[in-house]
């Protein structure tokens, strides 16, 4: 479920391990992201997101590890 600022939180922590990719709500209330870059920041980054804080709450997540493509810049917050 959508929590407040947390695309925004995700964004930080993805930036700060150096990750490319995104972050966007579903309309369902899910969100998805997707991550690019060193496989223990990847790793890292989901532990992060998942973190116990106050206006975030992870109920669960699905994870699906891939090849990285390089097709991502930088980490973006996308808007549908």
């Amino acid at each position: 479920m959508q929590g407040v600022f947390f695309r925004a939180s995700t964004k930080e922590c993805a930036d700060s391990l150096g990750l490319t990719g995104w972050v966007r709500n579903l309309p369902d209330g899910r969100v998805e992201a997707v991550f690019e870059g060193e496989e223990a920041n990847v790793r890292q980054v989901l532990d992060l997101c998942s973190a116990s804080r106050a206006a975030i709450k992870v109920d669960s997540k699905l994870v699906k590890m891939s090849d990285a493509t390089g097709e991502f810049e930088d980490f973006a917050v996308r808007h549908q």
